[in-house]
Formats: C-alpha cells, structure tokens, sequence
C-alpha cells in the first residue's frame, strides 16, 4: 500500500466530526444574542438600578454526565436570597426535592417581571456558546438536589442541560418532580434537531401562556 492511497484516509480521521444539536445552538445562538442584545442592556439596567446587589446571579449547578458549572441569569431576587433559602423550604409548593414557591418573599418586583417572561434566563445564552448547556434540554439542577436524586433520575444527565425542554412547555413549576423527571429521560433517549426545533417553537406559547413561570 503506497503513502497516497493512505493520505486521504489521515485526513478523513483529522476532520472533527460535527454534531448537529451543537451547529444548531451555536447558529442560532448567535442570531439571538444580535437580535436581543437591546433586550439584554435594558434588563441589566433595570435590575442594576432597583435593587442592590450584582446584575447577574452566578450560581453552581449540575450539567452533563453529573459534572457542575457556573450557571447566568440575571438576578431576580434580593440580595440575601440564598441565606433564607433554608427558612422558607418547608413551605415548597411542588412535590418533590426542587423546591418552588409562587409568592417568593426573595423575588423583587423586577425579578418578578423577568421571571414571567423569561428574561432572566437570557444570559444562558453565554452558557450555551460555552458549551455548558444547549438551547434544549433538561434543566440544570442544584447540587443539593441532584444528591436527593433516586437513581433513574440521574439519566437527564446524560445529555446537555437546556435553556428550555420538555419541562418548560408543559408547564414549567406546575409539573411535579415524578412528571419532570419521566419528561427529561424521554427526551435523553430521542435526542434530534428536529425534536430540538419543535420544542423551541412551544417555547414561544409557553412563554406567552405564563404558567408556571414563577
């Protein structure tokens, strides 16, 4: 066998292969962020100004293959949030281990505003360009709550953490942990662009109904 019969092989294996759910974020993601950036600037200024504290809230939060990342949003709470986190828990208004309230005492009037339309998930977008999380996928979870997982739940990690899904289109908070759970697993088994893309499309409903955006 010569040195030119094997060369174009070497270079077949030296050509990255590309994943269409990444093409897809990263396509897309950049349209976006041109489209919203105005968005983006009048958010941040609007949280700067209301309350004290930093515009965005960088928190841990569990992702692919159970590995932890810094997630972004913009801030929607006061400042001492996480530390009355433990005070109000008890008071969770949705099964299971995440914990939800709708009257959240920690959410200012702005996060409030941000929280039901969704605007304060917007600089995940900076995430998804990092690789952390796509656009769809099951929603990153916190540690402490991964640790109170039962063990079938774990397999939402074998995917991407998304900016939306399943979750998020049928209902959002209102979805039980039990339903959430079933919901993310079955996407982790179908994964395509094309169940990505009609997802996206029932975001825009999702949003505009509200429920569960609290």
């Amino acid at each position: 066998m010569t040195m030119t019969s094997l060369a174009p092989t070497k270079r077949r294996r030296l050509l990255p292969k590309l994943n269409p759910k990444r093409v897809l974020d990263l396509g897309l993601v950049v349209l976006i962020l041109l489209a919203v950036w105005p968005v983006l600037a009048i958010v941040a200024g609007l949280v700067a100004i209301t309350s004290r504290g930093p515009v965005f809230f960088v928190q841990t939060r569990v992702g692919l293959y159970g590995r932890s990342f810094r997630m972004l949003k913009f801030r929607s709470m006061y400042q001492d949030a996480e530390a009355r986190r433990d005070q109000l828990i008890e008071q969770s208004e949705r099964d299971g281990v995440c914990f939800k309230l709708k009257s959240d005492p920690r959410v200012t009037p702005v996060g409030q505003f941000i929280r039901r339309w969704s605007l304060d998930e917007l600089p995940q977008l900076f995430n998804v360009l990092k690789g952390d999380m796509s656009l769809v996928g099951p929603r990153p979870a916190l540690p402490q709550e991964v640790a109170a997982y039962p063990a079938k739940a774990h397999g939402r990690h074998s995917v991407l953490p998304g900016i939306t899904g399943l979750w998020q289109v049928s209902g959002r908070a209102d979805i039980g942990f039990d339903e959430m759970i079933a919901l993310d697993l079955a996407y982790a088994r179908h994964v395509s662009v094309l169940t990505d893309i009609q997802i996206m499309f029932r975001t825009f409903r999702a949003v505009l109904s509200g429920r569960g955006a609290y």
